[in-house]
């Protein structure tokens, strides 16, 4: 591209040379000849006005006499009827430029000129142009070389940041090149990077809180499992097996549920649901984890409360909470339910030593954990709050308290606080 930018430049001057070229040399040859011409013409028609002025006073005409009136490079000769012609200087060989002239006796008056002093004029003036065309093709190569440069290796470079977005190299570059067309392309490149970042980043995201999300419904469900097949009781292989398939069904709204927020975080299908229902499915769900490790989860506070949201969105909030208090917290694990104003409110406490001094601030971010953790589990989980219109916080560090706010639908008649279990 940059020799055929070149090559095309260098074409157009040459062209334009040509053709003024060649008009100017006709234009100046033939202004060269007629000054020529016309200045033989004029020193004819002033030889002679002297030639009648001594006619008229008998004056003799001698060579010496004429000579200082014609230029000395130029040859004349003076005709006058009943005389002796007279020449003035030597006459010229070769081409001529010749002027003559009449007067009203029979008088005539010829001068001769070489045309060699029009052809040495022509030549200078060739020279001139040639110059000049000559300066016009150097400052054209150079200003097409510059052109050249300055559009194609913006375009090489262009080439290159497209090539290493396909190679999976999403980073922007923000460069630009003075030029309007190739910084439009460059924006567009931009923002594809941009995009491309974004959507990778989202694929990241979406298959990391799916590792950390999936777990715990998936070692539930294999709990299940293993306790349909160590027994041979058909009722207890029942009754497992119908929890299992709850589970199962539970696994399924949480893969949806990550698929949707994936898509759009702020996407929600909020419904009226009951939360004691939520609480005693979690507490259910998480009280053989916790036996196992010798520890025990309750729940208390208010009953019969209806919230605003989705209900697999909140199981997963509350299993977040939960696991957490497992992992990183100590002795009983408390579950309340309150109401406040419009909204109603679980917290999650623990006996443990609470939430790091550093970190409270920062314990809902992605990658903040203070027991070597993911860091993913409180960060989904206050996403998916958000993205039904609720909010998860912490209350309290030491000992940990954590709150899911709700929006409540009020009841005519509201049940008592139930008692710790």
């Amino acid at each position: 591209m940059r020799r055929r930018l070149i090559n095309s430049t260098l074409a157009v001057v040459l062209v334009v040379i040509a053709v003024f070229g060649v008009s100017l040399v006709i234009v100046e040859t033939r202004t060269i000849s007629n000054s020529a011409q016309e200045s033989v013409d004029s020193e004819a028609l002033r030889l002679i006005s002297v030639v009648e002025s001594r006619l008229v006073e008998d004056e003799r005409l001698t060579p010496g006499l004429l000579s200082q009136q014609i230029d000395s490079k130029r040859y004349a000769l003076i005709k006058v009827p009943g005389r002796p012609a007279i020449e003035v200087g030597e006459r010229p060989t070769g081409r001529v430029i010749r002027g003559t002239a009449e007067g009203e006796r029979g008088e005539r008056v010829t001068v001769e000129e070489s045309s060699s002093a029009v052809t040495r004029e022509v030549g200078r003036t060739l020279m001139i142009i040639g110059a000049v065309a000559l300066l016009a093709i150097i400052s054209a190569v150079l200003l097409a070389v510059r052109q050249a440069n300055k559009l194609t290796l913006p375009l090489t470079d262009l080439a290159e940041t497209a090539e290493r977005l396909g190679s999976g190299d999403p980073r922007p570059r923000h460069k630009r090149y003075g030029v309007p067309e190739l910084d439009r392309v460059a924006d567009v490149l931009d923002a594809s990077a941009e995009r491309i970042a974004r959507m990778l980043t989202a694929e990241r995201r979406l298959a990391a809180d799916a590792s950390h999300q999936l777990r715990t419904p998936l070692t539930a469900l294999s709990m299940r499992i293993e306790e349909i097949s160590v027994t041979d009781d058909p009722d207890t292989v029942k009754e497992e097996a119908n929890i299992a398939l709850t589970q199962v069904e539970r696994l399924t709204d949480v893969v949806e549920r990550l698929l949707t927020n994936a898509r759009d975080p702020r996407t929600g299908s909020a419904v009226v649901f009951d939360l004691d229902e939520v609480v005693k499915q979690q507490i259910e769900e998480w009280r053989p984890a916790y036996r196992s490790a010798g520890r025990a989860i309750v729940c208390s506070g208010k009953q019969g409360l209806q919230a605003v949201g989705t209900p697999g969105a909140v199981a997963q909030v509350l299993a977040a909470l939960i696991e957490n208090s497992l992992m990183h917290g100590g002795g009983t694990v408390a579950l309340r339910t309150r109401v406040t104003g419009n909204q109603a409110v679980i917290e999650v406490t623990d006996e443990g030593p609470g939430v790091p001094a550093g970190l409270g601030a920062r314990i809902f971010e992605r990658t903040i954990s203070g027991r070597n953790s993911t860091g993913i589990g409180l960060a989904v989980a206050r996403d998916l709050a958000e993205a039904d219109g609720g909010r998860l916080e912490l209350l309290q560090q030491q000992p940990p308290v954590f709150a899911l706010f709700l929006s409540r639908v009020a009841r005519k008649r509201e049940e008592p606080e139930r008692p710790v279990r």
